[in-house]
């Protein structure tokens, strides 16, 4: 029969009452330690890799072993479910005796219960065998009997594990998993702590598409050109899309990469998966999947485009992994990823691109990297730290102002340079009307740079340029500007 959730483990303390056990992954954690691990551990060590693969090759013990070893992760850090907090401090409250048991590895789950304070056993995998499904059922039945113990699990794999306890209480498991218990109770009190209805809303966030915008670099090319037929259009399209696929798999995988980082971060811990409202395992199928899918659609448009999003996604996975701890080598990344979208689009449409648009790029996203680094020490500063963690100091706040200032600048000349280019005077009615844009730029770059520096900006220079009514009128400003230099 199904319990009411104040029904189940509600008893005084002079009831017998049974062990409650509880399954750590996907239960008592918002997450999954394996991936957990994983990632910290590719994070900082990437070169271990083939050591992780190798391990594998020994059985999920085995792996869960190496990455237990190697893991830096602190048990306080970690998104834990609040509502199975509370239920273990009812249980003992009301005199029961509690227990965690899981198949992650068995020193990892010591680590959290001590750090929690909530669990009279802990038992996990150890050695080769994997406390998982028919095996922790068997482990369970054996140490305290059916009527001895009631299960919190979470997914299709404790199945057999709920139908050998006395009371099962799913967390966070799907209906399909719901059901099947529901089915199987065979007389047994069954509960669900169902899962958050906002999961989908926490996929989509962690795509990050506000970030696409970015991706229209991918029309500049056409602008450049004045190619403004249905083909090209659609061309330019494809490209869009296919960045913004990878994008979005290289933001998810930076996340995973980054989620101790994140988790210490005034703002970044509220993200999807720092958070715990996605667990890193979703995370670790959903990356690839977007890679795919961006692989694919750039390849619908040419082999050539396929190779830039391609590389493209390399570069991103190489800054995640590594370059982005480096000072000043992040900032030239950066700068290199968002010309690399323009890049895409020259190639989409299957055009040359000019030096001169490739060097205003290079200049213009090399000053919007370092005001991204600048806006970031600003709050290293608020946080009290001395030391941000791409490893800039508050010190260098006026080294990168000037960086950021010099560069933005000379994007500006040399876009003065080719406004007085014969190609750029045969192909505009009126180009005069670009000498408008300078004067916009150097004001829009000069403003950011400052309000960086005041510690005002408090997310990436695009999009708070996209979501400031100042930014957004220079943005339209220097839109009319280029129209009326195509038309008049």
């Amino acid at each position: 029969m199904r319990a009411e959730p104040s029904q189940m483990g509600q008893g005084t303390e002079d009831r017998d009452l049974p062990v409650l056990v509880v399954d750590l992954d996907g239960t008592l954690l918002r997450s999954d330690m394996l991936h957990e691990t994983f990632w910290d551990v590719i994070g900082r060590e990437p070169r271990s890799l083939p050591a992780i693969a190798a391990s594998l090759f020994k059985g999920r013990a085995a792996l869960k072993a190496f990455l237990a070893e190697r893991t830096r992760i602190l048990p306080a850090t970690l998104p834990y479910e609040p509502r199975v907090i509370a239920r273990l401090e009812a249980w003992r409250a009301a005199g029961g005796r509690t227990a965690l048991v899981t198949a992650s590895d068995a020193r990892l789950a010591e680590r959290i219960a001590e750090h929690l304070g909530l669990f009279d056993e802990v038992h996990g995998t150890e050695g080769a065998t994997n406390l998982k499904g028919a095996e922790k059922a068997r482990f369970l039945a054996g140490r305290y009997g059916r009527a001895g113990h009631v299960y919190m699990g979470d997914s299709a794999a404790d199945l057999p594990v709920w139908a050998g306890a006395a009371g099962a209480i799913s967390v966070n498991a799907s209906g399909a998993v719901r059901a099947r218990l529901e089915a199987e109770a065979k007389g047994g009190e069954v509960e669900h702590l169902p899962r958050d209805p906002g999961r989908g809303a926490a996929i989509w966030r962690a795509l990050r598409p506000h970030q696409w915008a970015k991706n229209a670099l991918v029309f500049v090319p056409m602008i450049a050109d004045l190619a403004f037929d249905l083909p090209t259009v659609l061309a330019a399209l494809v490209a869009f899309v296919a960045l913004s696929l990878a994008a979005s798999a290289g933001y998810v995988l930076n996340d995973l990469l980054d989620l101790a980082d994140d988790r210490s971060h005034p703002r970044k811990r509220m993200r999807p998966f720092a958070s715990g409202a996605l667990p890193a395992s979703l995370g670790s199928f959903l990356f690839p999947a977007l890679l795919v899918a961006g692989l694919a659609v750039a390849m619908v448009q040419s082999g050539l485009l396929l190779g830039v999003v391609a590389l493209y996604f390399a570069a991103t996975m190489a800054y995640s992994v590594r370059l982005k701890r480096h000072s000043i080598v992040d900032i030239c990344m950066l700068a290199t990823l968002f010309t690399l979208r323009i890049v895409a689009g020259g190639v989409a449409i299957g055009v040359e691109l000019s030096v001169w648009l490739l060097a205003v790029s290079m200049f213009l996203f090399f000053s919007l990297a370092a005001i991204k680094r600048l806006a970031e020490l600003a709050d290293v500063q608020a946080a009290g730290r001395a030391v941000s963690r791409r490893g800039y100091r508050v010190e260098d706040r006026s080294l990168l102002s000037q960086m950021a200032v010099a560069s933005g600048y000379l994007a500006v000349l040399v876009l003065a340079l080719y406004i007085d280019e014969p190609v750029v005077q045969e192909k505009f009615g009126a180009p005069w009307m670009l000498w408008g844009v300078c004067p916009l730029l150097l004001f829009w770059i000069s403003r950011m740079v400052l309000v960086a520096g005041r510690g005002e900006m408090h997310d990436d220079p695009l999009v708070w340029a996209l979501e400031t009514r100042t930014s957004r009128k220079v943005m339209g400003l220097i839109a009319v500007f280029v129209v009326l230099a195509v038309v008049l």
